[in-house]
Formats: structure tokens, sequence, C-alpha cells
């Protein structure tokens, strides 16, 4: 089933106290285009992301936003230097006994002394970090894939609903195309006999003008290749790997023929069909431009 270039996906998980959040928008693009919104601390993801991402979708504007967020606060540890607050609380003791004055100090005060307490940042298992990250990353891949898979769901049926529309449009083609040569042959007739009058007609002359006309304005081969569109859209409607350039690509097609057809006849029924047509192909060229 195809895919639309528009989609959102969403997966958070928590464990030892982490959360992971991972949220996925994309939108049409030529072309893969990658964006990742990372912290700073795992920027060593940012290629397994990017390469997660390279997996499942071929193209549009992805961006990818990744959230971390320490919990439990175990990310940072405090480092107490106690030989150091013992030196301290020794050298105040000799401060007051030298100069007789009151040298009890608390606990609190050493603590504020340089170096006495520091911070110290733990060290990550990126291996861990990573497994974690990725997994949330697929998870909300699948989500959003699971959301672009509707998507496109209802673009195909769409399309599908057009084409049939336009396969209708090329029957009455086919079918009004000779009658044109009918009426113009009647037309012929009486122009000849209002210009002659009782003078002898031709009537081979009729016959090859007929027939040079009907040559002029065949469209058989048009609507042959219509029909061979559609059926090769329809086809590809139908696959499971990205389709959305071949797509594109019979659309012009579709848009040619049809041009081909309208500058052919003169058949105001035929022109306000063709019409009709293009106007349902712009339609579909429209959908295609969400198409994977």
């Amino acid at each position: 089933m195809i895919k639309s270039m528009t989609g959102y996906g969403g997966a958070k998980i928590s464990s030892d106290g982490s959360d992971y959040s991972v949220e996925i928008k994309s939108v049409n693009n030529r072309y893969l285009d990658t964006g990742v919104r990372i912290p700073r601390g795992f920027l060593f993801a940012e290629d397994a992301v990017k390469s997660a991402v390279q997996s499942h979708i071929s193209r549009g504007k992805v961006d990818v936003f990744i959230n971390v967020s320490n919990l439990t606060g175990n990310d940072t540890a405090v480092i107490v230097n106690a030989p150091l607050a013992a030196e301290y609380k020794a050298a105040i003791d000799q401060i007051g006994e030298q100069l007789g004055i009151s040298h009890e100090v608390s606990a609190y005060q050493l603590s504020r002394l340089p170096e006495v307490i520091t911070l110290e940042k733990n060290e990550l298992d990126k291996e861990a970090a990573l497994a974690l990250l990725m997994k949330a990353v697929n998870e909300a891949l699948s989500d959003f894939n699971a959301i672009r898979s509707r998507e496109g769901e209802k673009l195909c049926d769409d399309i599908s609903s057009r084409l049939d529309t336009i396969e209708g449009y090329v029957s009455f083609i086919e079918q009004r195309s000779p009658q044109t040569v009918v009426e113009y042959r009647e037309r012929l007739t009486r122009k000849m006999q209002e210009v002659l009058e009782n003078t002898h007609i031709d009537e081979s002359r009729i016959l090859t003008e007929a027939a040079m006309y009907a040559d002029r304005i065949a469209v058989d081969e048009e609507t042959v290749r219509l029909r061979s569109h559609i059926s090769q859209m329809r086809e590809l409607l139908k696959s499971k790997t990205p389709v959305g350039r071949k797509l594109d690509f019979i659309v012009q097609e579709l848009n040619r023929e049809t041009n081909t057809i309208g500058s052919k006849c003169n058949d105001s029924e035929i022109v306000k069909i063709v019409l009709d047509t293009k106007s349902e192909i712009e339609k579909i060229r429209e959908q295609v431009q969400n198409i994977e």
C-alpha cells in the first residue's frame, strides 16, 4: 500500500529513571531531507537515528525531535573531600588556639569551603543509552508509518475514483469521435449542394474529404495510450514500494495525451470532455505530490 509523505509519529520509553521521548514529523519534499534535534550529550547517536529514518522513508522533509530527561537526578554525583575538610578544621582549631578565640566550626561551614564538596557528572553508558534511544526511535517510526499508510489509503481511494471518471471520459471520446466524421461528411455534403445547387456532386470527392478529415482528428492512438497509463497507475497504487516519482511521470503523460486529443478535435462535446479530463488529471497530480 502506498504511503503519504506527510505524517506524524511519537514514542516514549522510561528506564532506570530516564525518559526517552521521540517525535517525528514530515512534509512533502522531492528528496529525503532528515533533520535531527537531539541533546548535546547524545550527539553520538545522531547517525544511528538518521540511518533508522532512511530505512523507513525514501522521500520527504523529515524532522526528528529527541528529548532525554533524568527523573531521579542521579546523573550527577556529590563528592565529599573528607581529608581536605579535616585539614580545614585542624587549621581553624590552630588559629583559634593561637589567637585565643572561639573556634567552633559546623559541618555546614566546612562544606562551604573550597573543594570540600564538588559535583561530578556520572559517566553515561553510551551503549545502553543508545539501545534505549533507538527502541524509542523505532517505535516512533512504526507509529509514523501507520499514520502515513492510513493517509496513503485515502489518497489511493481518491486517485482510483478519479481514474474511473477519466476512463469514462475516454469511453465517451471513443464513441463520439467517429460520429464527428459522419457529421462532418453531412455538413460538407450540404455545403456543396448549396454551392453547386443542381450540379452533380462527386460522391468520391466527398468520401476523400471525409477520409482526410477523419485522419486529422483520429484519436485512437491517444485513447489507447490513455487507457494504458490508467492501467499502469492502478498497478502502481497497489505497490508496497515508493512509487511517487513514477506516478508523477504518468500524470504528465496523461496530461500530454489529453492535450493532443484537445488539439485534434474541434467538436464542442469532445472539447468539454477534454477540459473535464484535464481537471481530473490536475486533481490527481495534486494528490500524487503527497505520495512517497
